[in-house]
């Protein structure tokens, strides 16, 4: 065997390089313990640095062997040049574990001090996690995702992320991920679902987002996502998750067991809502539950379990939040109620439109449940538009009349209305449903249904007469100009004081319509009233994307742009902050629209008090409801600091709004009917609001001025320590010039790439990047954040970690070179007059705990010196250092030789690991976590001790009960069996307990 000598078992010794322990390969003995002569316990390090351990016996001895110098290890002859850029990819590579804060870095936000606590003292420490971001609306929670998402990306510790959002905000999340984080997802749709012939999509695409809805509805979706596996999981608005008691039995939803089935697909779980509790302790327990099934095991109970979800949630109040500065990080909102009367003719339309409406409305009741929900949904459309404005129930009525006429020319040709096939209807969502669909999906579902619907069964029934009086009505208060409404926000335009500055200038606004028709009505008048068309702009549901954010940025940006309207598409991932005034022209059916609205503008970044104006037909049986609701807003707003505008969406749970209105129309002249509406309003914002409030404030965190100056000076530690832009620029240079491609200077720090090289654009089509795929040519790239968007140029690609062009470039020069790292070379230290040779070494630490999963990494380099001594180097050093020149090349030789060095020097560098380095990281890891393990493991034994006990008082009672011959629901024996299997569980966790609690390292 050239180069090697056989070797005994009791010669093994640590720094020994050994063939024949392994298959394949030789590896470096780390420490030896020997059980007599015949047997050795063996730990030894791989050529890939992975440490392994196994018994030898003496029949193994036969195929050990030394290998001798020079043949193993480092022969110190790698090009240094090379060497220095494949040091510094992996440097690189491993940034987020020396630099705390890569992701802020590398992103497009400046993060508040709430954000940053929430992602750096709550998040990212616990591994795996299961938490709760219940933050109130407007507080950043996708800023918080995001940055939390990209630094578990840069750390290594996320490959595959699903998100789980309502349908109305799946596109905000991709927008906000890929703008500010450069985070590529892609939309889970029925297309891509179709398109995923021979494979799994939950498999094929390693970063998705998907409808909660779409999820929870379709089995054939559940079943490949059970499929399935993620390192992270995050739910948006995961109260809708919900499950309850009725009597003894659970009923969860279909939304529930989608949490409970995410929870085990996941590594990592993160539930996002602004609403976890609902003022019901049993529900919201039930609702923990998907976080921690041990600790809120069993039924709640009053009395015998506590409120404790320390560890597993975090909540702020929006009022309470502070800036950097100390300041309040939202200003003051104020709402108005700007009551009016209808005109005569006005009026007239109303109360026969809505005679109609009530009609149609008492036909409906006795169709069939599908066509009857259609047919009622159609009509309250309809009155939501009568509401809305003259142009749109014109418009209505009209579309209305001639999808009907077309029906009966199809029932004359002999179809029936139910089966006619040119005016399918489509199916109304449940109520608790619409909010999964878009602003643009909601829009064209209305539109669709209000214009068809209808419960007309023969053709003497269809209302076409009644619809064409109507038409002529409506037609004759379009035309009389005297809208009423319309006069109120003329009236707001030209006079309100508040719509100028203090130079007299004209301010921005914000007009909130429900309905396309009245936009476009609003617009058309309001360009007339200020005589410049380019004044206006308006956002629907049908706008495209690009487009609405192109019409954003003119409303944010142009002065000459004064007036946005907009309907609740307008909503969906705007922020439109550069304006603080608004109004509620239509007032929504679902008043959580409300709070989304005025968080359009009331939202981080504004520093102006808001403005909210409300227009209210005072003489409507709706209007009366809104003035009584908006009413009691205000005044629990002024009582609660605004808190109030944070539970809108839950205060109508069980009895929704929308049926209150339409109960009011049909119903509202009834007295008793009107008395009733006024007690549920007053209770429902009276109680029920206080309620919810005191239930949210339970769990409430405030961040003093102390904790944002530690956030603060933490912030700027890690700007002190960060992944520094000129170094990224240098390696990145360096390495893209090698690879054959080239930078070519425009702006100031501001490049342009007209061509990238076939081996990087294949690298970027294996997934590496977390932006996507690599593309051709580049108009604009940078390295500095500031950068990337400058007055009359094209917005650049910030280029660090994730970026798919930077990712491609690393990871290829790490495949070309990552060899000469293991060879090593011979730098020099000009700054060192001494003569010694000092090993320099890259350490990388893992701590795993008694799953394997990993809990803790490090990452160091490392200068050992011939006396076994070490010292940290920096982080690094080798940027500092320069090749030899031909002289110190021949000095170098001589040193090389050295006994210490015979092996490169791993041996060396692994003794003093596991010596000085590993004990003090494992010694910080356990510090860190074993307090929080044992108080989980508190709280849950806790738990189960209480439901034992529970269920032991339940079966005395029941035997006695029994033995006085008392009827039981439950028999004794049943009560008994639920006891012993928590007594088994208590007992299995025990077990686990003392089996996985050694924390290890690898």
């Amino acid at each position: 065997m050239s180069g090697r000598s056989p070797l005994r078992l009791e010669e093994l010794t640590s720094g020994r390089v050994v063939a024949g322990i392994v298959t394949g390969g030789d590896v470096t003995v780390v420490a030896v313990r020997m059980f007599g002569p015949t047997a050795a316990q063996v730990t030894y390090r791989r050529s890939d640095g992975t440490v392994e351990e196994r018994i030898l016996y003496e029949e193994d001895a036969e195929r050990l062997a030394e290998v001798a110098p020079g043949t193993a290890g480092g022969g110190f002859d790698a090009d240094p040049g090379l060497f220095r850029l494949a040091s510094e990819a992996l440097r690189i590579r491993m940034a987020a574990r020396g630099d705390a804060m890569l992701a802020v870095a590398t992103s497009l936000l400046d993060p508040l001090p709430h954000q940053i606590q929430a992602v750096y003292n709550e998040l990212l420490p616990r591994t795996p996690l299961r938490f709760l971001l219940a933050d109130d609306p407007g507080a950043g929670k996708t800023i918080m995702a995001g940055l939390y998402i990209k630094e578990l990306a840069l750390r290594g510790d996320m490959e595959r992320c699903l998100i789980v959002a309502p349908g109305g905000l799946v596109e905000q999340w991709q927008d906000e991920l890929l703008e500010k984080f450069g985070l590529d997802f892609t939309l889970l749709t029925r297309q891509l679902t179709d398109a995923t012939i021979d494979g799994n999509v939950f498999d094929r695409h390693p970063r998705l987002i998907a409808r909660m809805d779409a999820l929870a509805r379709s089995e054939d979706l559940q079943r490949l996502l059970g499929e399935s596996g993620w390192d992270l999981v995050v739910v948006d608005e995961a109260h809708r998750m919900s499950a309850s008691y009725f009597g003894t039995e659970l009923k969860t939803t279909r939304r529930y067991e989608l949490g409970r089935l995410l929870g085990r697909l996941t590594r990592h779980l993160l539930l996002m809502t602004a609403t976890p509790h609902a003022g019901k302790e049993e529900d919201f327990q039930l609702f923990m539950t998907l976080l921690d099934s041990d600790r809120f095991s069993g039924r709640y109970r009053a009395g015998i379990h506590r409120h404790d979800v320390s560890g597993l949630m975090r909540r702020m109040i929006k009022e309470d939040l502070l800036t950097f500065d100390g300041k309040r990080l939202f200003p003051e909102r104020r709402a108005y109620t700007v009551p009016y009367e209808l005109s005569p003719a006005e009026q007239e339309l109303y109360e026969q439109v809505t005679e109609y409406v009530r009609q149609e409305m008492n036909r409906a009741e006795r169709l069939d449940g599908r066509r009857g929900n259609q047919v009622g949904f159609a009509l309250t459309i309809l009155q939501r538009r009568l509401a809305s404005s003259p142009a749109a129930i014109h418009r209505s009525l009209e579309r209305r009349r001639l999808r009907l006429e077309a029906r009966r020319q199809e029932m004359l040709s002999g179809q029936s209305v139910a089966n006619a096939a040119s005016s399918p209807v489509p199916s109304v969502p449940a109520e608790d449903e619409l909010d999964d669909l878009t602003g643009g999906e909601l829009e064209d579902l209305e539109e669709q249904v209000v214009d068809a619907a209808t419960a007309a069964r023969t053709l003497q029934e269809l209302e076409i007469a009644a619809l064409s009086e109507l038409e002529r009505l409506a037609a004759r208060v379009l035309a009389s100009g005297d809208d009423r409404k319309w006069r109120e926000l003329s009236g707001l335009l030209q006079d309100d004081p508040l719509l100028r500055d203090e130079k007299g200038l004209p301010r921005k606004l914000i007009v909130f319509t429900e309905h396309r028709d009245t936009l476009d009505y609003l617009s058309r008048r309001i360009r007339n009233l200020i005589g410049r068309p380019e004044a206006v702009v308006a956002i629907h549901g049908g706008t495209p994307r690009p487009h609405r954010r192109d019409i954003r940025d003119a409303f944010n940006q142009d002065p000459e742009v004064r007036v946005l309207v907009a309907t609740d598409a307008a909503g969906e991932g705007l922020n439109l902050q550069r304006a603080h005034l608004m109004v509620n022209y239509d007032l929504p059916w679902n008043p959580n629209r409300i709070e989304q609205r005025f968080g359009r503008i009331h939202r981080i970044g504004q520093t102006e008090v808001c403005h909210l104006w409300n227009l209210v037909a005072a003489d409507t049986r709706e209007g009366q409801v809104f003035q009584r609701l908006l009413d009691k807003i205000e005044q629990q707003s002024k009582a609660y600091d605004g808190k109030v505008y944070n539970v809108l969406g839950e205060l109508f749970e069980g009895e929704p709004l929308r049926g209150l209105l339409m109960e009011a129309i049909r119903y509202g002249d009834r007295p008793e009917i009107k008395s009733r509406l006024d007690q549920v309003i007053d209770a429902r914002v009276g109680e029920r609001a206080v309620e919810l409030i005191k239930g949210l404030a339970l769990d409430a965190h405030v961040m003093g001025l102390e904790d944002v100056e530690a956030v603060r000076l933490r912030m700027e530690e890690a700007q002190a320590r960060r992944l520094h832009p000129h170094y990224v620029r240098a390696f990145f240079r360096d390495a893209f010039d090698r690879l054959g491609g080239h930078l070519r200077a425009r702006e100031s720090g501001r490049y342009e790439i007209t061509h990238i090289p076939a081996v990087l654009r294949d690298t970027g089509r294996f997934g590496l990047g977390l932006g996507g795929v690599v593309q051709r040519r580049y108009e604009r790239v940078c390295f500095d954040r500031e950068k990337v968007t400058i007055p009359g140029a094209a917005r650049a690609d910030l280029i660090a970690p994730g970026h798919p062009l930077f990712d491609a470039v690393l990871e290829e020069t790490v495949h070309r070179h990552e060899d000469l790292l293991t060879r090593g070379t011979v730098l020099v230290d000009a700054s060192d007059a001494g003569a010694r040779p000092r090993l320099l070494t890259a350490l990388v630490q893992e701590v795993v705990d008694g799953h394997g999963r990993s809990v803790d990494r490090s990452f160091a380099c490392v200068e050992l010196r011939p006396d076994g001594t070490a010292h940290d180097a920096g982080p690094a050093p080798y940027l500092d250092y320069r090749p030899p020149t031909p002289r110190e090349a021949e000095a170098a030789e001589a040193l090389l030789k050295e006994v210490w060095l015979r092996d490169g020097g791993p041996a060396r560098a692994m003794e003093w690991a596991v010596r000085e380095a590993v004990p003090q990281h494992l010694n910080r890891t356990r510090e860190r976590l074993l307090p929080v393990i044992e108080r989980t493991r508190a709280q849950v034994e806790q738990r189960l001790r209480q439901e034992i006990s529970f269920w032991y008082a339940q079966a005395g009672k029941l035997e006695l009960d029994v033995a006085e011959g008392k009827k039981v629901r439950h028999r004794p024996e049943t009560v008994a069996q639920r006891r012993r299997r928590r007594e088994d569980r208590l007992r299995e966790r025990a077990h686990h307990r003392e089996v996985r609690r050694p924390l290890l390292l690898q």
